[in-house]
């Protein structure tokens, strides 16, 4: 498949045909790699919990990290039947 190369800005890039980035669910980022005189395009996958240690630590230093519910399995009043 040829695709034209066209400026964006002081730089130049592709654009991606929409079948091929739903076929690699494709998202906001790609790797890229120049290998044996090639460029090789992969998708990346996406981190699902990208971010989470920056947001605990923030919520621990806004004294937001407390326990929003009670432990139910202590405040059972009733014995479990198996």
């Amino acid at each position: 498949m040829l695709v034209p190369v066209v400026p964006i800005g002081n730089s130049k890039g592709i654009r991606l045909p929409k079948a091929i980035i739903e076929q690699l669910n494709i998202s906001d980022e790609l790797a890229l790699e120049v290998k044996n005189q090639q460029i090789i395009l992969k998708p990346v996958q996406s981190k699902t919990r990208k971010g989470w240690i920056q947001a605990f630590q923030q919520m621990s230093q806004d004294i937001h990290d407390e326990l929003l519910m009670d432990d139910a399995v202590e405040n059972e009043a009733f014995e479990w039947e198996w």
